[in-house]
C-alpha cells in the first residue's frame, strides 16, 4: 500500500480540525425531523432530516446491519452546524417497510433502486452531496455510481466486501452468501438476536477499546428487529443470497466507477478484514484510511473521527 493512499488516521482522531470542534461546540439548534418518504406502492422508509440554518451541502449516511437510522443522531446533529444531513432506515430495519420475497428481493442491486429513488423523492442536489455508506450500504451505493456517475460528489465506504473473497469474511458471513449453510445461520441469527444486539459492536476489540451504544439506539434497533414476520437478519440473509452476483458485477465493471471515492476501514474489523479494503482501494485507485484501533463500525466507536471525514470531503 503506498504512502500517498494511506492517510494518518490516528492523527485526524487525535487533533479535530477547527470546523470539527467548531461544529461540536456549537449551540445552534438543529431541526430534527423523523417521518416516513413513500419510495413506491410497496415500500416506505422512515428517515431523519437535520436541517442546517444556511447549509453548505447535504450528507447522506447508510446504515448496516443490524443498524437502525438512529446511530447517525449526534453525529448528524454536530454536521448539521453546517451541512443538512439525511439518513434512512434501509427495508427490512428499523420502522421502514419489509415486504415479503415476492414483492422485495432486497439485494444489493435492489437497494441501490432504493437509494436513487430516495435522492430523487428527497430532492437533494447531487453537486453538493456526500454519501456514507457502511457494511451492507457500501456495495449498494458503488453498484448505483455505475450507472449514475454523478450520483454524489464523493462517496465514502468502508467495512464491507465489494468482491466474492470469502476468505476476508468472518465465518458466519461466509456461511450465508450460499447453502447449504446459509439456513441454518440465518436461523441461528435469529434464535440469538439479543446477544447480537448486545455485542455485534464489540467483538474483536480489546476491553480498554470496547464500547456502549446509547440506550436509544439499543432500545431502537431491539424494538424494530422483527416486525412484519421479516425480521433483520431475514433482510441480512436475502441479502446475502444475492451477494456474490451483484460482488462480482461491481468487480467487473469498476472501469466504471467514475465517481470519487474514499475508503475508511477498521484495523480491528474482525468480520471483513481490512485487507479486502486495501485490495479494492488499490484497483480503484482510490485514497484509504486504515483505522488504528478501530473495529467494524468507525462511525460509533468515533465518531468525532467521521464528522472529520466529512468536513474534509467538502474541502
Amino acid at each position: 500500500m503506498s504512502k500517498d493512499k494511506t492517510a494518518n488516521a490516528a492523527s485526524v482522531a487525535a487533533t479535530p480540525s477547527s470546523h470539527m470542534a467548531e461544529a461540536f461546540a456549537s449551540t445552534q439548534a438543529a431541526q430534527d425531523i423523523v417521518d416516513f418518504i413513500e419510495i413506491d406502492e410497496i415500500l416506505t422508509l422512515r428517515r431523519m432530516i437535520v436541517r442546517a440554518p444556511a447549509p453548505k451541502g447535504t450528507v447522506l449516511f447508510l446504515h448496516g446491519f443490524p443498524e437502525t437510522l438512529t446511530v447517525w443522531k449526534d453525529i448528524a446533529t454536530t454536521l448539521a452546524h453546517d451541512y443538512d444531513v439525511h439518513a434512512f432506515d434501509w427495508p427490512g430495519y428499523g420502522q421502514s417497510s419489509r415486504p415479503d420475497l415476492n414483492r422485495f428481493c432486497y439485494s444489493p442491486k435492489a437497494y441501490a433502486r432504493v437509494l436513487k429513488a430516495y435522492i430523487e423523492r428527497a430532492g437533494i442536489d447531487r453537486s453538493k452531496l456526500v454519501i456514507y455508506a457502511t457494511d451492507i450500504a457500501a456495495l449498494p451505493v458503488l453498484l448505483l455510481a455505475l450507472d449514475e456517475p454523478t450520483i454524489a460528489r464523493q462517496i465514502i465506504v468502508g467495512d464491507f466486501a465489494p468482491f466474492d473473497r470469502p476468505h476476508y469474511m468472518w465465518e458466519n458471513l461466509q456461511n450465508l452468501k450460499a447453502e447449504p449453510t446459509a439456513s441454518p445461520t440465518r436461523a441461528y441469527m435469529n434464535k440469538t438476536s439479543d446477544e447480537i444486539l448486545q455485542n455485534v459492536h464489540r467483538r474483536g476489540l480489546s476491553p480498554a477499546e470496547q464500547f456502549d451504544l446509547p440506550i436509544e439506539v439499543q432500545q431502537d434497533m431491539s424494538h424494530s428487529w422483527s416486525r412484519d414476520a421479516v425480521t433483520s437478519a431475514d433482510a441480512f440473509a436475502h441479502y446475502y443470497a444475492n451477494f456474490t452476483r451483484d460482488q462480482h458485477h461491481l468487480e467487473a465493471n469498476l472501469d466504471r466507477l467514475k465517481t470519487p471515492v474514499k475508503v475508511i476501514w477498521g484495523e480491528k474489523d474482525i468480520y471483513i478484514s481490512s485487507e479486502m479494503g486495501i485490495e479494492f482501494a488499490g484497483k480503484i485507485g482510490a485514497k484509504l484510511d486504515v483505522l488504528p484501533g478501530i473495529g467494524h463500525f468507525p462511525h460509533l466507536q468515533n465518531p468525532k473521527q467521521t464528522v472529520e471525514e466529512i468536513y474534509a470531503s467538502f474541502r
